[in-house]
This record gives C-alpha cells, sequence and structure tokens, in this order.
C-alpha cells in the first residue's frame, strides 16, 4: 500500500490559480464521491486559503496518481498546460515528509503557524466522518498531528512573532498580560491597523473604538470591528479609557501629542496603556512615553522584536527538522512492511513455484533414480533459488527505509511479474483494521 499526494499551494502557484482548487465546505463531499475508484483505496483532502492537497493510498503508484491529477485538473476547470506546472506529485516518503511538515507549520505562509494543525485535524476528521480514510492513512495522519503538537511542544516554534500586526499583539499580551475585556483604540483606518485590530480581537480584546480624520472611513472600519467610530478632534478623550492603542496615520506630524494627550494619561493615575505607533512619520509623540504607566512602542523597536523572533523561528525549526526526521523514520519502518513483506514473501513464493515445477520436470525424465540422487538434486535446486533470490530479498529490505524503498518494490513486482496471494491481501486487510479500531 502507497501514500500519494497530489496538490498546489502558495509555494507552488499564485492566488489567481490557488481558487480554481478550492473547495467550499458543501461541495467537498461531492468531491469525496467523485475521487472514489478503483485506483484509489483511501482519502484525506486537506483545503485551507493557501493549499489543496489530496492525500491518498493506493496498490498502483501510477494509476492512483493519474487518478488524483486528473481529478484536480477537471475540477479546476483549466486546460492542462496552464496548471500541470503548479501541480506536485511527491514520492511516497517526500509525501509524508511533506504532511508532517505541513502539520508543524513549517511548510506555511508564515513560518510555525498554529491554525494549520487544527485544519489537518479538521481535514483528518471529516474523511473519517465520510468513511473515506483507511488504516494506513488513519495512522498516517495521527502521526502528524502527533508530530505537530511535539514541535510546538518542544521547540515554542509558534511563539515568536513574525509580522507588524503580530509583533503589536504579543508586545500588548506581554505589557498587559490578559486582553480578555480591553478596549482598543486604533487611529487611523488603514489596513495594517485594521488586521492588527482583528489580532487583538482573536486574542480577547473585548472593545474596539476607531477614530480617523475622515469620519466616514472610521464608521466603515468599526462597523467592520463590531466596534464605534469617534471623529478626530475627540481622539484625546478615549485615551482616557482604552487600554491599547494602535495608531497608524499617514500624517506628516504628530497625531497624539503632548500637548493634547498628557493630562489625560496623567489622568490614568499610572493604570497601564500601550501606545503601538507604527505610522511613518510617527504618529506619537515620544515624550508620552515618559508618563507613568504608558509603554510607547514604534515601528523600529517592532521590527526589533521581529527581527529577533524570526531568528528564534528559524533555530526551532532547525530543531523541528530534527523531530520529523526521527519521527518520518520510525513511521516509514512500519510503512515499508505493508509494501516489502508481502512482495518479499511473493517473491520467495515465485521462487518456490519455479523450484517444484522444475524438479517434477526433471524427476520425470530422469526416471527411476534413488532418494540419495532425489536429495542432491532437490538440494541443488533449493541452493539456486536462494542464492539467486538473496541480494533481491537483502537489498530489499535494505532499501524499504528509503525515500525510494516503495519504487523498488514496486520494480521487483513488474520484473518478475509477482501478483500477491490471496493471504498476503488478506493481511493487508487486518493490518488496516486494527488502524481503524
Amino acid at each position: 500500500m502507497y501514500v500519494l499526494l497530489t496538490g498546489i499551494n502558495h509555494k507552488t502557484a499564485p492566488v489567481e490559480i490557488r481558487e480554481k482548487f478550492a473547495f467550499a465546505a458543501a461541495e467537498l463531499d461531492h468531491a469525496y464521491n467523485k475521487l472514489k475508484n478503483e485506483h484509489v483505496e483511501g482519502l484525506v483532502i486537506l483545503n485551507t486559503c493557501n493549499r489543496t492537497e489530496i492525500y491518498a493510498t493506493a496498490k498502483d503508484i501510477e494509476a492512483g496518481q493519474e487518478s488524483l491529477k486528473s481529478f484536480l485538473i477537471s475540477y479546476s476547470g483549466l486546460a492542462i498546460e496552464e496548471i500541470e506546472k503548479y501541480i506536485y506529485q511527491p514520492n511516497c516518503y517526500d509525501a509524508i515528509d511533506h504532511l508532517f511538515r505541513v502539520s508543524s507549520g513549517l511548510d506555511s505562509m508564515i513560518l510555525g503557524e498554529t491554525q494549520v494543525l487544527g485544519q489537518v485535524k479538521e481535514a483528518y476528521e471529516k474523511s473519517r466522518e465520510l468513511k473515506a480514510s483507511d488504516g494506513v492513512l488513519n495512522s498516517l495522519f495521527q502521526k502528524a498531528l502527533y508530530v505537530g503538537k511535539k514541535v510546538r511542544t518542544e521547540t515554542a516554534i509558534d511563539q515568536h512573532p513574525v509580522s507588524v500586526s503580530y509583533a503589536a499583539v504579543e508586545l500588548a499580551k506581554k505589557t498587559l498580560g490578559s486582553l480578555e475585556d480591553k478596549t482598543v483604540l486604533v487611529v487611523g483606518a488603514g489596513e495594517i491597523g485594521e488586521l492588527t485590530t482583528k489580532y487583538l480581537l482573536l486574542n480577547g480584546v473585548h472593545s474596539v473604538i476607531v477614530s480617523n480624520r475622515s469620519y466616514e472611513k472610521a464608521e466603515e472600519m468599526a462597523a467592520d470591528l463590531n466596534g464605534r467610530a469617534v471623529r478626530f478632534d475627540e481622539l484625546a478623550a478615549e485615551l482616557r479609557n482604552a487600554d491599547i492603542v494602535i495608531s497608524c496615520t499617514a500624517a506628516s506630524h504628530y497625531v497624539i501629542r503632548e500637548d493634547n494627550c498628557r493630562e489625560v494619561l496623567l489622568s490614568r493615575a499610572g493604570r497601564k496603556i500601550i501606545l503601538i505607533d507604527i505610522a511613518v512619520p510617527r504618529d506619537v509623540e515620544p515624550a508620552l512615553g515618559c508618563i507613568e504607566g504608558v509603554y510607547l512602542y514604534d515601528i523600529d523597536e517592532l521590527q526589533y522584536v521581529i527581527d529577533s523572533s524570526f531568528a528564534a523561528r528559524q533555530k526551532a525549526a532547525d530543531t523541528a527538522n530534527g523531530i520529523i526526521v526521527k519521527e518520518l523514520v520510525e513511521f516509514n519502518e512500519w510503512l515499508a512492511t505493508l509494501y516489502v513483506v508481502p512482495v518479499i514473501s511473493a517473491l520467495k513464493s515465485y521462487g518456490e513455484s519455479i523450484k517444484k515445477n522444475e524438479l517434477k520436470k526433471a524427476f520425470n525424465r530422469l526416471g527411476k533414480i534413488s532418494d540419495r540422487e532425489q536429495e542432491i538434486i532437490t538440494t541443488l535446486a533449493n541452493s539456486i533459488v536462494n542464492q539467486l533470490l538473496h541480494f533481491p530479498i537483502v537489498n530489499l529490505k535494505e532499501m524499504a527505509v528509503s525515500n525510494q524503498g516503495h519504487l523498488y518494490a514496486e520494480v521487483v513486482k513488474k520484473l518478475f511479474g509477482l501478483r500477491l496471494a490471496d493471504e498476503e491481501q488478506e493481511e493487508y486487510a487486518k493490518i488496516e483494521a486494527g488502524n481503524q479500531r
């Protein structure tokens, strides 16, 4: 049984191509039904904003890969020559390695992000719900989820902010502790301010206030964030109750100034407020950072956090690679038994069958011979067969755990014209049934 992967992601294709492959939630059931055929045994579809990947198991690699690829091309509605270059189909070993890296956040647009682990889990659970998965995929996805959790636990790769918005949120959490029931004041109605506020809301912020020179734009953004808009001349007064201020205007001068904001900030009596100034030129007059309880960060300080965090994530990624390699080898050793052991068994049966047939022919032609002579001839035949098969079997066992092991097993099957016996097929069923439990 071989693990297959056919997919497209943010590394191989632009968004205008990726969106053609995206499945709406209502379309997933139909996609699973269309993908089920004689060439595919088990299926899991991983569908996110950055990737569409189909993981499958098959007894025939080429037929299985062609089936998955044809489906994706057909679903996209694009010509094969337009999209074939964007689709990837790694070998069995690399497909497993890829899934482990996806679940660990190492293949994400933001290195180490956590959302993808939940998406992998949801994809697996959906497959189980539709009874589309099989024993091999059950084991694979359970291992992938385990690896993803282990990487985050042992490396803390997701604890280091790598964007301005994320860094701002982390600084707010570090300064204020829990963000539950906190109020954020957004100055300026730009994209970065809105994105940062959305991150804050995801982390527990309760209330949003938006202020902008254009009151209409402030109202629009406030509506999107389920907050309220205030006029620009009311900005200073709102500092009395805000816990977090995100300022990112296009002004050429300070908009949060000492002359109009100092008294309001002093009236807080040391109660913590964090001012995050993302603007260039700066929006917040630096002198305000000297007031007790005021924590002021400008874009350079945020960038320092980001640079330090990126280096930390890269270091964590190196550690994560070691974890993945170890788990990959362990899983591949188990998987190797599924495609190598039956082939070796079939190869031995093939040699035994030829030996018996040729011995029968020889004894018939020789006529009456002594038991001793029969024994010598039989021993000779055994020796020839064993020696002929010795190195193919030994080397196949050694190659089983390599990234080309499944291909060697397939080549041996084709070279010798092997067909797995019924008992081997039954053994597959037993293994898969055991993994379903």
